[in-house]
């Protein structure tokens, strides 16, 4: 019997990627006629999933060793982009789906008026990122804890609402709704699991990847971390009952954001 691929049994194991993923699957309708880029793709974990809603998808990434990891999942139609220009031309897509990439680039404004060129005139785009404010305990803690921005390969911790609606209408980018997701005690798990890599998982690399380096980023190195994946199996249906805890914070929002928008 043929083994699943890392990326899926590390997604099966995510609490917070299958929470995203449930978010994304609600409130994502593709036509068979949609031609979708898939922005910042990094090992391919949700790309594999949400190209089997249909249309044409392209998935691109700034490193290449991501791409090699998402190619293993998907198969075709990768391509890879430098920090500046995307590589298409303009209103080629009719979606633009941006997962956790906006905070880990540069120029943010810049991207975002790449992201509105290579859209139809009112295509869509699905935005996720990190929600920051003053008040985001978590946040906070990371600092005390020594977790860098760059371990995660954040080139800011996130955006609060009014900061991306306000980005977002710069570009010509008309925000429709959001969601957060991720409450606080799926956030704490996510935590002390980046914590716990960082500090004793993670092999020492002379270059940090796009995304960081808070979980494998390969097979080989997924592979060097058997033992380590299957206590934490072991122990997953308790780490997930934990997580059901944020049941109870109805009324708080999450440490992620989810924002809908359409091109002018």
């Amino acid at each position: 019997m043929r083994e699943e691929s890392w990326q899926i049994q590390i997604f099966k194991k995510s609490l917070k990627k299958k929470e995203k993923l449930k978010l994304l699957e609600k409130n994502l309708t593709i036509s068979p006629t949609d031609i979708i880029l898939d922005l910042g793709c990094a090992q391919g974990i949700l790309s594999y999933f949400l190209r089997q809603k249909g249309g044409f998808w392209v998935s691109t990434d700034e490193d290449f060793e991501n791409l090699k990891s998402t190619q293993s999942l998907v198969e075709k139609n990768l391509v890879q982009h430098g920090p500046g220009l995307l590589p298409f031309r303009s209103r080629s897509f009719d979606l633009v789906v941006c997962l956790d990439y906006l905070e880990h680039v540069q120029n943010d404004d810049l991207c975002l008026e790449e992201i509105q060129t290579v859209l139809k005139k009112e295509g869509r785009l699905i935005l996720v990122t990190p929600r920051s404010g003053k008040f985001i305990v978590l946040h906070k803690l990371r600092k005390v804890l020594g977790l860098k921005p760059e371990f995660y390969g954040h080139k800011r911790e996130g955006y609060s609402l009014k900061e991306i609606k306000r980005k977002l209408n710069k570009a010509h980018l008309r925000p429709v709704k959001h969601r957060t997701y991720a409450r606080f005690f799926s956030e704490s798990l996510e935590l002390i699991l980046n914590l716990l890599y960082i500090k004793f998982l993670s092999p020492k690399r002379k270059e940090m990847l796009r995304d960081g380096h808070i979980r494998p980023s390969s097979w080989l190195e997924f592979d060097a971390q058997r033992k380590p994946y299957r206590l934490y199996s072991l122990i997953y249906p308790l780490v997930w009952l934990f997580s059901r805890l944020d049941l109870f914070l109805f009324f708080a929002r999450g440490y992620s954001l989810a924002v809908w928008a359409q091109a002018e």
